[in-house]
């Protein structure tokens, strides 16, 4: 008889996946029959101190409890040749690799003009720049074996914006990009690439004040959308039945899972003598300003109350 699990005889390289969102993609992925690199250095959220190999090894011996196989890593992928170690980790110990998530991140939230320097490049680094080098390590092997996935995460603060994020709104955004490249580049040798934005409890978001009553209603009603809400969506983009499903935007948040949209034109003005500042000012921005985005953030789009 067949397997009905959708990943059987994958394997899967899930980054930042001691906690949170990535602990509940491994424990599914493992559940789904996949052989299961839980990559997770075990720093706090800001990138610094932490717990060490903990997270992981703690996450391996839920897999390995529950029939499931599974191999810590506690690689930076911040860096190129760290990065590229949680690959071949994949390789040397199961042969293969079928399938990257990319998860991994830190947050280092302030106001543009009092962001520092170092809190967006860092930002940059893991989420951007640790996207690609696990993503750029993985992508020979899925060359020669003519398959492969990518399940990258951005975020509505890149997608619509948040206050006090243009580090990490800028890597999410940015991720996006990279995302739909490899779709591009890589759909000539079986490979796909997705986004996923979750809406999640997690490490990441709690910091969120609760100081009022409209804040404490806030923080339990995000308390209730679990990383087991996220997991799902990954796992069937990894599997097999999602293999032509390519270069796409998804949102998941509680029990509700969006395509999300793409820059395409919404609008053109034309002049037959071309354009000059002033008459840009005086009819060109008139005519496009009813079509304007508004300065909104996530959560004056995402304004309901999950169910």
């Amino acid at each position: 008889m067949a397997s009905t699990k959708s990943l059987d005889g994958k394997v899967i390289v899930v980054t930042g996946a001691g906690r949170g969102i990535g602990r509940g993609i491994a424990l599914l992925c493992a559940a789904e029959g996949a052989k299961v690199v839980v990559n997770d250095p075990g720093v706090g959220t800001d990138g610094s101190g932490g717990d060490g190999a903990t997270p992981a090894e703690q996450v391996v011996e839920e897999i390995t409890k529950a029939g499931g196989t599974a191999v810590a890593n506690f690689e930076s992928v911040a860096e190129a040749i760290p990065a590229s170690k949680i690959i071949k980790q994949a390789m040397d110990t199961y042969g293969k690799i079928d399938g990257v998530v990319n998860n991994a991140g830190i947050l280092r939230d302030a106001i543009f003009h009092k962001m520092s320097i170092d809190a967006f490049e860092m930002v940059i680094k893991v989420h951007l720049m640790g996207s690609f080098y696990t993503s750029h390590a993985a992508a020979r092997y899925f060359r020669e074996q003519n398959s492969g996935s990518f399940v990258h995460f951005t975020s509505t603060s890149g997608l619509i914006g948040n206050f006090g994020q243009a580090n990490y709104a800028a890597a999410k955004l940015g991720i996006v990009g990279l995302s739909k490249s490899i779709a591009l580049d890589m759909g000539r040798f079986g490979v796909n690439s997705n986004c996923v934005s979750p809406f999640a409890w997690s490490r990441m978001i709690g910091s969120i004040p609760t100081e009022t009553e409209a804040e404490k209603a806030r923080v339990e009603r995000m308390q209730r959308m679990g990383p087991e809400k996220i997991a799902p969506l990954v796992a069937h983009l990894l599997s097999d039945d999602a293999k032509e499903i390519s270069g796409q935007i998804f949102a998941a948040r509680m029990n509700e899972i969006f395509l999300m949209g793409q820059s395409r034109p919404l609008r053109s003005i034309h002049r037959a003598e071309g354009w000059t500042p002033q008459s840009l000012a005086e009819h060109g921005m008139p005519a496009l300003k009813s079509s304007f985005y508004k300065l909104d953030r996530s959560a004056d789009i995402f304004s309901w109350d999950p169910v």
